[in-house]
């Protein structure tokens, strides 16, 4: 299990692994039976589709319980969220672990007085780490201090975001003490009151639980999906048998500055992130963060599903996070497994009934005759 990550270091004048601040202007689907569902991962790890829609779901027809009705999709009802968080981090059947992870549920208290007015608010990040852990702790070191002391904060925070993750990886360029053929996949989930930006450079995903469906909030950045792969083609790159340049599966990432050549040029491995703004509402139950340990052998849907039911029976982020693993090494994962759940509300999720049907069914005089005819040769 990787070391406890639950806290990164306060917004102090140094940096860590002796990098200095001079780095400051680098430029939906009903719900199942998670038993039942993807059956045909059990035997061996199977790849669900990686180059869809950034944000998927679909109708339903299931309402609240004591509702008469789901309130319209993206209402902006004013609702606040409280944030309550677990986690679980296993390095599953590799011999070694490269996951980092961060969970900070009040970032408030986690940064001191002087950001007070970040209440309520919360950050998240899994760091899906390669060619050591070497980038990967120090992208969870020091990434939420990148975001919070850069000048655009907090009136411009998606270009904060932007601009953190272009510092963390020109800053892994220039640490000496650091790998420089380490690399890392980050995804975060910077919250301010009902406000999150969700941040992806890499192939983990976030996915949030709303009533019972799965939305997708980032898409995996994996090289032959089509507009990465003209993209790094553009660039000069080329794939062979879906990695880039023969070497690395992912199209985008944090370091692996032995694959990019000199700060500033163009590259077809990209550190730059996609982002995704979501106002949240009180129908947006809790949000899923894992590394591509878990999507390669669970869909989205069917890990919505796991959480929802396990918050309904014993209201604990934690152990849905563990379930989540569990569930993920039964499938016969490769792969290092880190799941964040992360909660909007210290209730569980209602129940949700599914309407029953006040259709009538009849049979036609000519089909009772037959039923009797048949009936009667017994």
């Amino acid at each position: 299990m990787a070391p406890g990550t639950d806290t990164s270091p306060g917004c102090g004048d140094e940096l860590e692994n002796g990098v200095s601040k001079e780095n400051k202007n680098i430029p939906v689907i009903e719900e199942e039976d998670h038993e039942e569902y993807d059956n045909s991962n059990q035997a061996k790890p199977g790849r669900p589709p990686r180059n869809l829609p950034v944000m998927r779901h679909c109708n339903s027809q299931a309402i609240l319980a004591g509702t008469s009705k789901l309130s319209p999709s993206g209402e902006n009802s004013g609702f606040l969220p409280t944030f309550r968080s677990g986690s679980c981090s296993e390095k599953g059947p590799k011999p070694y672990m490269e996951d980092e992870y961060i969970c900070v549920d009040n970032l408030c208290e986690h940064l001191g007085a002087a950001y007070s007015f970040l209440s309520p608010g919360a950050f998240y990040g899994v760091f899906d780490g390669h060619g050591g852990v070497d980038a990967a702790s120090f992208t969870r070191k020091n990434i939420l201090k990148f975001i919070t002391e850069d000048s655009q904060f907090p009136s411009g925070v998606k270009r904060s975001v932007r601009n953190a993750f272009m510092k963390v990886d020109h800053a892994l360029a220039d640490a000496k003490s650091l790998d420089r053929s380490s690399g890392t996949t980050a995804l975060t989930a910077l919250i301010l009151e009902g406000t999150m930006i969700i941040a992806n450079a890499g192939d983990s995903r976030a996915v949030m639980g709303k009533r019972g469906r799965a939305i997708e909030l980032s898409k995996d950045h994996k090289p032959d999906c089509t507009s990465e792969r003209l993209r790094i083609e553009k660039l000069g790159g080329v794939i062979y048998d879906g990695y880039l340049n023969g070497q690395l599966s992912v199209a985008r990432a944090l370091g692996d500055w032995h694959m990019k050549g000199s700060k500033g040029s163009k590259c077809p491995l990209s550190s730059e992130p996609e982002l995704e703004e979501v106002v949240i509402t009180e129908e947006d139950e809790f949000l899923i963060i894992g590394c591509d340990g878990l999507w390669d052998v669970m869909s989205s849907q069917c890990a919505v599903t796991i959480v929802r039911k396990e918050l309904m029976l014993h209201n604990d982020p934690e152990k849905c996070s563990r379930e989540l693993v569990k569930e993920a090494l039964k499938r016969n994962t490769c792969d290092n497994l880190t799941v964040i759940v992360a909660c909007f509300s210290p209730n569980p999720p209602p129940r949700i009934e599914i309407p029953k049907s006040h259709r009538r069914r009849s049979i036609s005089a000519e089909g009772l005759d037959l039923l009797k005819g048949v009936l009667s040769n017994i």
